[in-house]
């Protein structure tokens, strides 16, 4: 794996799901999830799913307030079911992203998405010291 072109990757992301987070919410699973998005950048709305409702009724009331949203569930088998269980509630009356998710899993040492600014910190670390011998 080019770690380099994985911390490039995850970077051009992170720089586009910040602008974008500007008009469209982003749903995760939890309070951590919501910390780390934070710590990275975001701004805007952030909804976590943890809110004591069955994921049908949540995505009742997201198809209610909401015509597109970024969906970034951890890449762990937990969450592969809950982002497919969104995206099959969601069909046909709120616009799914998926990207984001899609470029953490591929490029991401963790399983998570609260690990991700660790990651990012580590390998941008990493990433310099190359670049300087």
């Amino acid at each position: 794996m080019d770690y380099n072109r994985s911390l490039e990757d995850v970077e051009k992301a992170l720089s586009e799901l910040i602008e974008e987070n500007e008009s469209i919410p982003i749903v995760v699973e939890g309070e951590k999830d919501v910390d780390a998005l934070r710590k990275l950048g975001l701004t805007g709305k952030i909804i976590t799913l943890n809110l004591g409702i069955t994921l049908i009724d949540f995505c009742d009331k997201i198809a209610e307030k909401y015509s597109e949203i970024i969906i970034i569930t951890d890449w762990d088998r937990k969450g592969g079911f809950l982002y497919h269980t969104l995206e099959r509630n969601l069909e046909g009356r709120v616009k799914v992203n998926a990207y984001y998710r899609e470029v953490f899993s591929k490029n991401v040492m963790s399983r998570t998405l609260e690990g991700l600014p660790s990651w990012i910190d580590t390998m941008s670390k990493k990433h310099r010291f190359v670049k300087k011998q």
